[in-house]
Order: structure tokens, then sequence, then C-alpha cells
């Protein structure tokens, strides 16, 4: 018997990590929507046959799309951020009433959204619990749970908040992920063949002294510009693995470089997850951003495999 794919649309699509991931889960995209311009010249770059639109999400109407499997999305975290003011509804940036307005029009058999961890303050229990009530009241079974990127082979912290919604129409169960059994990387063995590519003498010596998994990837923030590992809490968390946080190198460090070394853009991109294939640009601070705001890959792999599963237990052709 043939199926067809099942297929989805994602929300706010950045650097394309939950995409990617619901793709090696083999879910087929049907629209990326992505309002920064120059990232969807990115998405578009990495993978053609994708269908990103580049647009407001208030402008975009879900209607055409109709019967697609699954509307994922990471609404803009900075509201719930404690790096940020935590505003929460307040905050212009807040997405999550537009996703709710497109789950209602579009229909989609399940619902993934993520966000921070700070989601889950109770600062914000009253909205969170909003939020939760109107995608109920759309007729899904709702389950939110917090993940971590070093449960599913990253080598990072990363914890993320999921939300899950299954229609109560399909009659099928959800279960999260488990954990994987075997330890993440540490920083020092999932960067030293990077690390080491120039030569650079004490790349082993570094490597053994990096021997734990990264503090929450952060860089690149719009609102205070330059590449870096972000604030001072973060920086003194990278330190302690020995790596410079107040910028991002351009290349590996050189032979005879004495102090601690600074990551580059394809380092970070392999502590979040993304293939060694996939192209940020060459401006850093752009690069930086992208990939410290995305959902890694892995982590949006191990949840789409559990959502495919339920959704193929009640499939027709």
């Amino acid at each position: 018997m043939f199926f067809r794919p099942l297929t989805f649309i994602e929300l706010c699509a950045g650097a394309g990590g939950q995409a990617l991931g619901l793709a090696m889960a083999g879910f087929v995209p049907v629209a990326l929507v992505e309002i920064e311009e120059r990232y969807c010249k990115i998405l578009k770059y990495n993978r053609p046959e994708w269908p990103v639109i580049c647009e407001d999400l208030h402008n975009f109407r879900g209607a055409p799309f109709q019967g697609v499997d699954l509307l994922s999305g990471g609404v803009p975290c900075p509201p719930f951020s404690i790096a940020g003011k935590q505003l929460g509804p307040e905050d212009e940036r807040d997405l999550f009433p537009e996703a709710i307005r497109l789950i209602r029009e579009i229909k989609p058999r399940a619902v993934m959204l993520e966000n921070v961890k700070g989601f889950l303050s109770p600062k914000f229990e009253n909205y969170r619990n909003l939020i939760l009530s109107q995608i109920k009241a759309l007729g899904y079974e709702v389950q939110l749970k917090l993940l971590q990127a070093s449960d599913f082979g990253g080598p990072q912290l990363r914890p993320r908040v999921v939300i899950i919604g299954i229609l109560r129409s399909e009659n099928v169960s959800f279960s999260f992920p488990k954990p994987q059994e075997t330890p993440s990387l540490t920083v020092g063995e999932a960067l030293y063949d990077l690390m080491s590519q120039n030569g650079w003498e004490k790349a082993k010596i570094w490597a053994k002294q990096a021997n734990k998994i990264a503090p929450t990837l952060v860089c690149g923030s719009k609102k205070h510009g330059g590449p870096d590992l972000g604030p001072v809490r973060s920086r003194t968390a990278w330190a302690q693995l020995g790596v410079d946080g107040l910028a991002i190198a351009n290349a590996a460090p050189d032979k005879d470089l004495e102090g601690m070394p600074r990551l580059t853009a394809k380092m970070l991109a392999r502590l979040q997850g993304f293939p060694e294939s996939w192209n940020f640009g060459e401006r850093k601070t752009i690069a930086c951003r992208l990939i410290g705001n995305a959902f890694p890959p892995p982590m949006a792999l191990a949840v789409g495999l559990k959502l495919k599963e339920a959704l193929m237990a009640n499939r027709s052709c």
C-alpha cells in the first residue's frame, strides 16, 4: 500500500533547524514562513526545493494550506527569555496569537511549537494556560515538556519547551522521545578536529580541558549586535571550557596560538547539530544569530519521529 508523505508547514523558520529535523524524520515541507529576507535567502540556498515564503506572519494566511499534517514553529523567544525583559504577551514580538490563528485556519492533524525554558516561568502561568487552553479549544489533545539538546546527542544543554497538540479526532496517542542512552560528546570531543585544522599545537590539551557539554549556545543578539557568545554569564561559562566568547573567529586557531581559542561559525553549527554542508553565509553576525536562535535539528528529528509514529497509526493512502 502506498502512503503519501506526511506534510508540514513551518512558522518562523529562521535557519531551518526545526524544519531540517522534521525533514530528516520523513516530513515534507509545503511552506516555510520567515520574515527576514536574509534568512530566506540562506534557506533557499541550502534547500532550493523547499517552498520558502518570505513574509510577516501577521500577513500570512493559512486557508490555502488546510489539510497539512503538521504545523510547526518556534515563535520568537525574547518575550519569555531570561536574557530579556520577559514582557510575555506585552511584547510586540509575541507571535503565539498568530500561531493560534493559523492553527484555527489550517486545522493541521498535529501541532509542534517550541520556545525557551522561560516560557515555564511562574510569571507566565496564566498566559501559558491561556495558550494551551486555546489550542485545546480547537480540538487538540495537548502535551508540554521541557527537552534538552544533550539528551538527543547535542554537545550542549539548550533546554527547550515543546508543545505538542494532536487532533482528538485522530484518536491516536503521542509520547515524547526518551533521552538517548549514549552520553553526548563533550565540547572537546565534538570540536577537536575543527580546532586542530590549522595545526594548533595545543589542540589536544584544550580538548582534554573542554571535557563537558557546552552551556546553551547564545550568540548574535539582534538587539545588541555583534557576533559573540552572549552576555557575561554565558561567556564566563565558556571560559571554563577554555573558549574565548568575546567574539567569533574567522578560522581555526593558528599553530602557535597562546591563550583561549574562539569558536568559528562552523563550530557553532556543529554544536547546534547542523550538517557540515549547511551554509550560513559569509557574514559572521548573521551566521552567529541564525545558529544561536535555531532549534537543534537532532532534537527536532527525535520529536518528529514520535509525531510520525503517532500520525502514521491513523493514515489513509
